[in-house]
């Protein structure tokens, strides 16, 4: 089974520099969670602007991480500048969250 998640680009950024990439991914695991939290709260709130803020913030992590979510990703910025309802990207969003807490366990597994 392939992993949810690639370090090809953290080992491009790091030079092989394997404390460095430790030092990436416990960032990543620290700073993700709780702005994929505050995102699904925003939405869930009928917060546009602010699921648009986590949503755009956690994008350049999720590209270092090659986790492919960059069309949901811009799909919840699109929805965020429209008006439709929060319904409308619950699926997009639950999408998001099974995706990125699958790369999340399979980090901590690998990175321990």
């Amino acid at each position: 089974m392939s992993k949810g998640y690639s370090l090809k680009h953290v080992n491009e950024l790091s030079g092989g520099d394997n404390e460095f990439i430790a030092v990436l991914v416990q960032t990543f695991l620290e700073e993700i969670p709780p702005d994929l939290d505050s995102m699904v709260q925003a939405v869930d709130a009928d917060n546009p602007q602010m699921a648009y803020q986590y949503a755009h913030k956690m994008k350049p992590n999720l590209q270092l991480f090659d986790i492919d979510l960059l069309s949901q990703i811009k799909q919840i910025e699109a929805w965020s500048k429209s008006n439709k309802s929060k319904e409308q990207i619950k699926t997009v969003l639950n999408h998001i969250v099974e995706i990125v807490n699958g790369a999340i366990e399979e980090l901590k597994v690998d990175f321990p």
